[in-house]
Formats: C-alpha cells, sequence, structure tokens
C-alpha cells in the first residue's frame, strides 16, 4: 500500500520551487527555515528519491523533483476545487481588479488561475493602470479590489515588500560610463520615481531624466535600446536584462510595499474570496 500524499507537504514543495529559496519559501507557508527543510526531507523520503540539488549559491529541481512537481501542482488545485465546490458552491458574479502591468505580468497569473478553477462563474475585469491611476478609481468604486503599491493616498492589507533593483543592457557599460547618468522613470508621483531619486540623490549621483512612463514596458524599451538605465521592481526584470548594483557604482533602493486595498462597494463574497486568494498566495512576512 503506497504512502498518501500530505497535502502540506506538497504546498511546501511547491513554494520551494516557485521562490527558488527554502527561505522564501518559509515566509510564504508561514513556517520556519528549519520546519520547510524538514517537510522537504520527509517528502523525498516518502517518495525515497531526492527532489532538489544544493549548494550553496543554487537550488535545483532533480529529475524526480521535475516530475512531481506536475502532480503536486494538479493535486493542490483538485484539492482546492474540491472545497470551494462543497464550501462555496454558489459564488458567482464580477470583480473589477485594478493592478499596474507589471504587477499582473509577475505576480498575478497564478492567483488568477488558481481563483478562476476554484470559482469559475465568477466574472474577473483587470484594469492595468499605474497605482498613482487607481486610487482615484478606487475612491469613485469604479473598480473593486487593488493590486497597488502602498503610498498615502493608497492603504490596504499588507501583502508583502518588493524589492527595487537597477537593470541594464547585458554586457553594455557605456550607459553606465556616461556623465550625467542616463536614467528612465517612472512618471511623476509614483512611489518608485520617488524611491529611485531617493536613492540617487542620496547617493551623489549626477544623472539626467532619459525617459518617464507610466508603463514597466516603456522603460524597457529604453533599456533594451542601450540609451538609459531604470530601476524596476525585481520580479518583472526580464532575463535578458542585466541586474546592476553597488558593484557597478549604483545605491541601494528602499523596496515598494504592496497592497489589497478594496472600494466601499467591495463588501460581497466575490471580492472577499479574490482579496482572500491575493493575500493568502502571495504574503510574505516583514
Amino acid at each position: 500500500m503506497h504512502p498518501e500524499f500530505d497535502v502540506d507537504l506538497l504546498r511546501t514543495f511547491v513554494a520551494v520551487v516557485d521562490t527558488g529559496s527554502f527561505t522564501k519559501a518559509a515566509a510564504n507557508v508561514h513556517r520556519s527555515q528549519a520546519a520547510v527543510s524538514m517537510q522537504i526531507k520527509r517528502l523525498e523520503q516518502m517518495l525515497g528519491a531526492t527532489l532538489f540539488t544544493r549548494d550553496t549559491r543554487n537550488l535545483a529541481l532533480t529529475r524526480a523533483g521535475h516530475a512531481l512537481l506536475e502532480y503536486a501542482r494538479r493535486l493542490l488545485d483538485l484539492h482546492a476545487e474540491a472545497w470551494s465546490a462543497i464550501a462555496r458552491p454558489e459564488v458567482s458574479g464580477r470583480v473589477v481588479l485594478g493592478a499596474p502591468d507589471d504587477y499582473v505580468s509577475s505576480l498575478l497569473s497564478p492567483v488568477l488561475r488558481r481563483f478562476s478553477k476554484r470559482f469559475p462563474h465568477v466574472e474577473i475585469e483587470i484594469v492595468c493602470a499605474q497605482s498613482t491611476a487607481i486610487a482615484p478609481m478606487l475612491a469613485d468604486n469604479k473598480i473593486d479590489l487593488a493590486f497597488v503599491t502602498r503610498d498615502r493616498k493608497l492603504r490596504g492589507d499588507y501583502v508583502r515588500s518588493e524589492p527595487m533593483v537597477w537593470v541594464g543592457l547585458r554586457d553594455d557599460r557605456s550607459v553606465l560610463a556616461a556623465s550625467p547618468l542616463p536614467v528612465g522613470l517612472y512618471e511623476p508621483g509614483c512611489v518608485a520615481r520617488v524611491h529611485t531619486l531617493n536613492a540617487l540623490n542620496g547617493a551623489g549621483i549626477r544623472f539626467r531624466a532619459a525617459y518617464s512612463s507610466a508603463s514597466m514596458l516603456g522603460l524597457v524599451a529604453t533599456v533594451d535600446a542601450g540609451i538609459a538605465i531604470s530601476a524596476l521592481v525585481r520580479c518583472c526584470v526580464p532575463q535578458r536584462l542585466e541586474v546592476l548594483g553597488e558593484a557597478h557604482g549604483l545605491p541601494e533602493i528602499e523596496p515598494l510595499d504592496i497592497v489589497v486595498a478594496r472600494s466601499a462597494k467591495s463588501d460581497r463574497p466575490t471580492c472577499d474570496y479574490l482579496a482572500e486568494q491575493m493575500l493568502q498566495d502571495l504574503s510574505v512576512r516583514r
């Protein structure tokens, strides 16, 4: 008789894969790093196979780990669907969610996939805009929920603190050698722009605003063109770009706090469940 899979062990395994780190996974599943290590060890003992290869810098799946991952995701999704089908069988309606495009592409996609499987009769409309533009829409009840950067006008339930990093064209140092330094910036009023300028001014770096955009894609285009460096949230940095830092003479940037904010008209089950899903899947303790 085969041993039964423990859903908690599978959830921890998937968290380690998704975050690439035992430490980050521990924050996601609200356990200590030691507890996560013990859970992975227990899962490996049950299966009689090693799931990860580890060294001081990298964590990679073994062949057995890759094989388990697909089944683990399917089992977790099925577990959630079964629970929702019994506990919340009649949930339907519409939710309007506002979020910046970089958060949608890098953080929200897996959340929305899980939510749609659990609540297939709920229609979600996504409004992509910068956090500064979402604040008035939330106040006017034009959107229900917002997954946004926290500032003085946008408060909500804390989700996570997302680091900001400098990015440049890979293996091209011509922009870094320019003086003043050409920098692509988010639009005025944006918290990310304020943090970027504070970092540059605090380090005494001479720079010029080579480009300003309300869109992450616009900033990436300037970096791709080799005409500026920029500062982006780490989770949305394209692999083709190089992450720059102190070794390149660039200062550390204050991270962004991400929150789930709600409008006055969002007091209904569909909004409750989507807000709960975002907090459950993406929350990282400080």
